[in-house]
């Protein structure tokens, strides 16, 4: 794990979030909307030059940690080093993820559903894990999980993905009964289509997209208010309710056969 210091310290009164896949995409997003109302953010990804490179953008304000979700001890260490450094988070956002196309019927896809489900589910389990207990003690703070409207039904060809996303979302109503009365609040914000890197190469047709910036205002605005579960956008969580409500024999005739993304298709 590496990190990139502020140069100077932060002040106890920022707020501060924790937000994983933070080097592109919606997880850049995010940070960039927390850092630009004042937030400290811990930003956490593979990538350490980008994550370098947002931490000039914003100086003395980026905690920039170049780790793998799926590194338990990794994500243990830096949590351990942002509370030292700024105080305990009063939000943290579970953003990284990765999409695959996948099929059963081929044995090479087993190490895709693998990575797929350490990433989705376990990775998320990773994040909030090491700061559950500070928050919970600090009797503050919210802890959000972005699923997807892909976990409301299995879609064809990204079996994977559905399936992390439906655990996901089993998961963060678990933890969000658990913690229930302690003062952490647990959210869950299931997005549609996004334009990013993710979705840039699917071959079909993606309704309701938003642009990066205005989908993390939007999840800004419902972590903000602890929405306990949303979908973004909203027009998205009236095609996943009819979808979800369909007969399975209806689904079944409608999705056998539509488009997905192509195997090993990830970002």
């Amino acid at each position: 794990m590496d990190r990139v210091k502020p140069a100077a310290p932060i002040l106890k009164s920022s707020l501060r979030v924790v937000i994983t896949g933070a080097s592109s995409g919606l997880g850049l997003a995010l940070a960039r909307h927390y850092l630009e109302r004042g937030a400290a953010v811990a930003a956490f990804a593979r990538r350490g030059g980008l994550l370098q490179a947002l931490a000039a953008d914003f100086p003395d304000r980026v905690f920039a940690y170049a780790l793998d979700v799926r590194d338990a001890i990794a994500m243990q260490n830096a949590a351990n080093d942002f509370i030292a450094r700024a105080g305990v988070p009063d939000v943290v956002i579970a953003n990284a993820g990765v999409s695959v196309g996948t099929l059963t019927e081929y044995a090479e896809d087993i190490d895709a559903f693998q990575r797929v489900m350490d990433s989705n589910v376990l990775g998320i389990v990773k994040t909030f894990q090491p700061f559950v207990a500070a928050m919970r003690e600090a009797g503050q703070g919210t802890l959000v999980g972005i699923a997807s409207v892909a976990g409301f039904r299995g879609l064809p060809g990204a079996g994977a993905y559905s399936a992390s996303k439906a655990a996901a979302i089993s998961y963060l109503e678990s933890l969000r009964v658990e913690l229930r009365g302690s003062g952490v609040k647990v959210v869950t914000i299931c997005p549609g289509y996004i334009r990013t890197p993710m979705t840039a190469i699917n071959p079909y047709a993606m309704p309701f997209m938003l642009e990066a910036g205005e989908a993390a205002r939007r999840m800004a605005r419902a972590i903000e208010r602890q929405t306990t579960f949303t979908v973004i956008p909203w027009q998205m969580g009236v095609v996943g309710r009819v979808l979800k409500w369909l007969p399975r024999w209806l689904y079944d005739a409608l999705f056998a056969h539509a488009p997905h993304k192509p195997r090993g298709g990830s970002k």
